[in-house]
């Protein structure tokens, strides 16, 4: 299938400026078995950007290949920085939006350590929806109802002092629909709050980081589309940052209650940002031959090469090389549960940081910047010094 119209606001769709190889069509699965692994189905990548609103999307996105269930694991809740930032980040809209002792609803909350964080910040109570949560891996005696399913199929009404919605909409093909059923959902348009996190395309874009293109992404937003999305939709935008070493975007707003839709600074026009897209079409190829070629010297020398982050970005990240995936040893990850399973496309088996006592590496490629200074930590706690960089 092929979306020839704008999902945020209907404008015809332009050529696209970047076609990818085929994909994993999900890379959060837990896959048990190698060849399961290998032989998953792959799906098309073709970006367009709207010269209208500048949302970018995958024009070949099908929603039905994409799977999510309990079996999704795309917790990031194991690591102490990632632990540190929402601690911050639910204390802070608590405080702001005077949210203690009130209701919250997290649509899309994964495997709930968010919600749990907004409750010991002090909120009075909390509904929690997502196919793929898990009740009995939350150790917590928090007051929060937990609805394996979907909005609005499983959540109707948003009867709530604030929406969450935090990594879910960059999922959502839809998006201007999904937005406008949310503010239809909303029960009390004057005391409702949404609290939205999205990654940041502008910084996909401008390191032309290919790792973060994938396919159940099927919507990139910048601080400019996303902000003309939401007011499109029938909200105020209250604020736009950008959080988590730039990496994200922090959408604060209310339903609209009627005055001008005003941009705020950080939002870039659709000229700019075609701009940059120009640019990462134009630095894909160097990029992905940069990190083939700094694999292949490190093997010509004998050496192995680890990836570390056994999620979407590794994914991503093995899928560009091709055949020089082969080459690398293995890929780590802090998360239990994604250790000794296989990841989707190459079929490497996920290793504990442990394991990497025997493989020895000496290249360890992060695949997340922002968890480079707690992974040196660990290596140098198990007695390992190999280079270490950051995509």
């Amino acid at each position: 299938m092929t979306a020839r119209t704008c999902p945020a606001c209907g404008a015809a769709a332009p050529e696209p400026f970047h076609v990818g190889e085929p994909v994993p069509v999900n890379s959060c699965l837990l896959l048990g078995d190698r060849a399961a692994a290998v032989d998953f189905p792959k799906g098309d990548l073709e970006l367009a950007l709207c010269p209208v609103c500048g949302l970018i999307w995958n024009c070949r996105y099908d929603p039905a290949l994409t799977t999510y269930s309990q079996d999704y694991e795309e917790t990031q809740g194991f690591s102490p920085t990632f632990q540190a930032f929402i601690h911050d980040l639910a204390t802070d809209w608590v405080e702001r939006y005077a949210l203690t002792g009130g209701t919250v609803v997290e649509i899309g909350c994964g495997k709930g350590e968010f919600l749990v964080e907004m409750a010991r910040a002090g909120i009075g109570a909390g509904i929690g929806v997502d196919p793929g949560v898990q009740p009995a891996r939350i150790t917590d005696d928090v007051p929060v109802t937990w609805i394996q399913g979907l909005f609005p199929q499983d959540l109707p009404e948003l009867d709530a002092d604030a929406i969450i919605c935090r990594h879910t909409l960059e999922h959502i093909a839809p998006v201007r629909d999904f937005l406008e059923s949310i503010r239809s959902a909303v029960t009390d348009v004057e005391r409702t709050v949404l609290l939205f996190e999205v990654p940041d395309v502008q910084r996909v874009l401008d390191e032309v980081a290919f790792w973060d293109v994938y396919y159940e992404h099927s919507s990139y937003f910048s601080a400019g589309s996303v902000g003309r999305l939401f007011r499109a939709a029938g909200f105020d935008v209250l604020s736009i940052t950008r959080a988590y070493s730039d990496q994200t975007l922090l959408v604060e707003a209310r339903p609209t209650a009627g005055g001008a839709a005003v941009a705020l600074p950080i939002e870039e026009d659709p000229a700019a940002l075609a701009e940059a897209a120009a640019r990462f079409a134009r630095g894909h190829r160097t990029m992905v031959e940069h990190w083939r070629d700094r694999i292949r010297t490190v093997t010509a020398r004998g050496g192995r090469t680890v990836i570390w982050g056994g999620g979407s970005k590794g994914v991503a990240f093995l899928a560009a090389l091709g055949a020089d995936a082969a080459l690398v040893d293995g890929v780590v990850d802090i998360n239990p549960f994604k250790q000794n399973q296989y990841m989707a496309g190459t079929g490497h088996r996920v290793l504990a940081p442990k394991d990497l006592t025997d493989a020895e590496p000496a290249l360890v490629i992060v695949m997340n910047g922002a968890y480079r200074t707690e992974i040196v930590t660990e290596l140098t706690d198990l007695g390992l010094a190999p280079t270490v960089e950051a995509l």
